[in-house]
């Protein structure tokens, strides 16, 4: 049973810096509309640990872990909110989940572990939100784990166990309403997160998760809504590494992933237009590695994806406006591994690509898209799949996929 690399962290002070803005009313071109000013610098170390301990537990087990250096949340429902934001961190975070869980777990196992840099939420319910963010990340460490260990634990209910490391993230939503504004994200942080889980049986479905990334902006709009984002990120952090290694005796469906990107921009529309200039620069070097290891098992299925730059930008309406710039210069490399002795199904994969980005609106709408496309990629790109079955077998289903850039636009209708 291997453990996918990984460096320790020493011990860590605890601390937290949090501001919420809350939701407000205003009339629209209303010269009085609410204006929340944010700063927040957090230059101490953030460490969330526990340990959870159980012995033939007959229900579910529920788990979380959070650590964060900076919070902030602000909303619209009618009329306008403009948020001012700048956050920085200068400090260690670090979110650690220990489980030791003994005899047979008959119901659901869901542990999530996550180490956040900074993180800023924005929303606009029937009104509009005008944003100016910016987001910085300094030379720390980001780290997130998760330990499933010792190789007794009997899963009878299965269970999803999964660990996030993020620098910074912007996410937001709106119903109704419009978003507008810039989103500045800067990270020189080194990114772990770790996933090790090692059980005895696993009858149910189990699912070991890992995920990492330097900067993300989101955004999720229903109909009607709408936005025009500029969005700007740069990742220059010495790794973003995500690592998962899912190891069981006897297990029926066990499935491990692990995804490392350096810059991720997503962007979903429902209604109205979405407009987005995107400047997404990568020098990390981003390593995704998922490995499995089951001696009996009836599915298997091992997956590792890493990305330095991606952006997504989609609409189910009639108008799209994509401007994207991406260069990335570090190394990408996705690794995947299965290793069995008797079974059904085993399935391995690894994506790995240097730059890309996907756009897409709506066929029936009589949708326009426009895409002004630049990617330049000069770091290797890498990806690794190795599947090992000793006994006999149903059947073995294996893919890589290594890409400088990818670009692929497109419309289709709604849903598909």
């Amino acid at each position: 049973m291997a453990r996918p690399a990984l460096i320790r962290l020493a011990g860590m002070i605890a601390a937290t810096a949090t501001c919420v803005a809350a939701g407000t009313e205003a009339r629209a071109q209303d010269p009085d509309a609410p204006i929340v000013l944010n700063r927040q610098f957090q230059g101490g170390d953030v460490a969330a640990r526990q340990t959870v301990t159980t012995t033939d537990a007959d229900d579910q087990v529920t788990v979380s872990t959070s650590a964060t250096g900076n919070t902030i949340s602000g909303a619209v429902e009618t009329g306008q909110l403009t948020v001012d934001s700048e956050q920085e961190l200068q400090g260690d975070v670090s979110a650690e989940t220990t489980l030791v869980l003994n005899g047979d777990t008959e119901g659901y196992v869901t542990a999530v572990t996550q180490a956040n840099g900074n993180y800023l939420a924005g929303g606009a319910y029937g009104g509009d939100l005008t944003l100016d963010a910016t987001q910085t990340t300094g030379a720390v460490r980001i780290e997130a784990v998760s330990d499933l260990s010792g190789g007794t634990a009997r899963l009878i209910g299965g269970g999803r166990i999964e660990t996030s490391a993020t620098a910074n993230t912007v996410a937001l939503a709106a119903r109704d309403g419009h978003i507008d504004g810039e989103i500045r994200q800067d990270t020189d942080a080194t990114l772990f997160s770790s996933n090790y889980v090692a059980v005895q049986y696993a009858p149910g479905a189990t699912e070991v998760n890992s995920q990492a990334t330097g900067n993300v902006a989101a955004y999720t709009g229903t109909a009607p809504a709408s936005q025009n984002l500029r969005l700007t990120q740069s990742s220059t952090g010495d790794l973003v590494q995500a690592g998962t290694s899912a190891n069981a005796g006897n297990a029926w469906d066990l499935a491990g992933r692990a995804r490392a990107t350096g810059n991720h921009g997503h962007f979903a529309n429902a209604g109205g237009s979405s407009v987005v200039e995107a400047q997404q620069t990568n020098a990390s070097r981003v390593w995704a590695e998922s490995i499995v290891t089951s001696y009996d098992y009836g599915r298997a299925t091992s997956h590792a994806q890493a990305s330095g730059n991606a952006l997504s930008v989609g609409n189910d309406d009639i108008y799209v406006r994509i401007d994207n710039d991406q260069i990335n210069t570090g190394g990408v490399q996705a690794d995947a591994s299965f290793a069995g002795a008797y079974g059904y199904d085993a399935y391995v994969g690894a994506d790995a690509v240097g730059n890309s980005v996907t756009g897409y609106a709506c066929a029936e709408c009589g949708a326009t898209l426009q895409a002004d496309n630049v990617q330049n990629n000069s770091g290797d790109v890498s990806a690794t799949a190795r599947t090992t079955v000793s006994g006999d077998s149903r059947a073995v289903i294996t893919g890589t996929n290594a890409v400088g850039n990818a670009a692929n636009f497109y419309v289709t209708r709604p849903g598909n």
